[in-house]
């Protein structure tokens, strides 16, 4: 480890983005934490003058205990949902998902006399106190976990499928069936007077499909995401995400107010239906995003409300190595871009895929762009996900090493700036990080 980040550091990197377990820290018991590794590594980092991203992962890590990178949450944490199923994010099916706690309980004291929301809170407060001398000069940014995968959003489609090829074109499920989504969404449709609406989520949807004209509530021709009950539930269900995602946000503001830390939240590139009228994965996934509704405004503006900066992904991906037409991660990346630009967001780009291809980090370099320069102030670097064993082999660490340089040099971001009275130019750069599996030395 030692070795890697001498080497991140002769490279030019920034530093190191690291994931900080609950699963591990708050292992032991509610309350008890052990941040011994973690500040063990922060300490390293300093010794070779690299920063350090904290991201604090309240979810699972990994597909089971068969995947040799398993993290699940605290056993404590998972006692209490054996106990009680509908902490668990539910599906029509009654399928249960224990990837992150239902946000639907996000105030309720059902961790033991806590809520999640306390629970949240109390982890933050201790990597506070136990990092006090690294805030602000070696530890500069928080990344806050808000869902599965870190990342604000439902889990309409298991973590471990997206990543698997071909799978990752399904429609997803809405996650509204436990029994606290399900008081809240009856409770809104009490308050407008139509409590039929408030006894479940959309029939219809058939989240396997691949195919949204196949199904009545995503068609783009009278689908029922574009009717009065449509627009009700899909501004519920997107809502009770964004409240939760504000609620995060609000704590950790409180937290980490004067310490020169920046915090900062993950938005998921949910990019496989993009060229449809519907968008029925971003739907599912919370994201109510349509061909009639820009659904990144409103968290973007949450974000800058709490001054919090953006990550997201896709920036690797092009349109034409998808294999389903009506997919477009440039388009989604391009929607999250505008968003965040016309709040005047930090943004942090990260890969979707670790690849090392020319391909890849060119494709990067030119996602980049699109953020730098410019005259709107915001500021962009970028998550290089993720640091093993072949980024240090001679050919692969070779074109990173390039990469990196070139992400440094402001001549690439060289931007062409068009004005009513003549034309300027502007430079920006962007500053490379590398995304660490730190639970390994843990």
């Amino acid at each position: 480890m030692a070795a890697s980040m001498a080497a991140l550091a002769g490279a030019g990197v920034a530093g190191v983005a690291v994931e900080l377990w609950w699963g591990v820290v708050e292992r032991q018991g509610p309350g008890v934490y052990d941040w011994a590794g973690y500040l063990e590594l922060a300490a390293m980092a300093r010794r070779y003058g690299l920063r350090v991203r904290a991201i604090l992962a309240f979810h699972q890590c990994g597909a089971g205990p068969h995947d040799p990178l398993w993290i699940p949450l605290p056993k404590w944490v998972l006692e209490e949902m054996d106990k009680m199923p509908d902490l668990s994010y539910t599906d029509r099916y009654q399928r249960r998902n224990k990837e992150y706690i239902s946000l639907g309980c996000d105030i309720l004291p059902i961790l033991k006399g806590r809520s999640p929301m306390q629970a949240y809170s109390d982890f933050m407060r201790s990597f506070r106190d136990a990092f006090k001398e690294y805030l602000g000069a070696i530890v500069t940014e928080v990344q806050v976990g808000m869902g599965p995968g870190g990342e604000l959003r439902y889990p309409s489609c298991p973590t471990e499928k997206l990543s698997q090829p071909g799978s990752s074109s399904e429609l997803g499920e809405f996650q509204c069936y436990d029994k606290f989504m399900q008081a809240s969404l009856k409770a809104r449709a009490q308050i407008i007077g139509m409590e039929d609406w408030g006894n479940g989520g959309p029939a219809c949807t058939d989240g396997s499909q691949q195919n949204p004209e196949e199904t009545d509530f995503f068609r783009a021709d009278d689908g029922c995401w574009n009717t009065p009950y449509g627009r009700f539930f899909l501004e519920w269900y997107s809502g009770m995400l964004l409240l939760h995602g504000e609620r995060l946000c609000m704590v950790a503001d409180s937290v980490f107010s004067g310490t020169g830390v920046t915090i900062a939240g993950k938005v998921s590139g949910i990019h496989w239906h993009y060229y449809t009228c519907s968008h029925p994965s971003e739907l599912t996934a919370g994201y109510y995003n349509t061909l009639l509704r820009n659904g990144y405004l409103p968290i973007t503006q949450m974000f800058a409300r709490y001054k919090a900066a953006l990550c997201c992904s896709c920036f690797d991906l092009r349109d034409e190595e998808r294999n389903n037409s009506k997919s477009s991660p440039e388009g989604t990346l391009r929607q999250l871009m505008v968003a965040a630009k016309m709040c005047s967001l930090p943004l942090n780009g990260e890969n979707s895929m670790t690849r090392l291809d020319d391909t890849s980090l060119n494709q990067v370099i030119r996602s980049s762009r699109l953020y730098s320069g410019g005259t709107s102030g915001t500021s962009f670097s970028f998550n290089y996900v993720r640091m093993n064993k072949s980024l240090f082999d001679f050919h692969n660490w070779n074109r990173f090493t390039k990469f990196v340089r070139q992400m440094s040099d402001a001549r690439t971001f060289l931007a062409r700036l068009e004005f009513r009275r003549g034309q300027q130019y502007l430079s920006s750069m962007s500053v490379v990080w590398v995304v660490s599996r730190a639970c390994a030395y843990t």
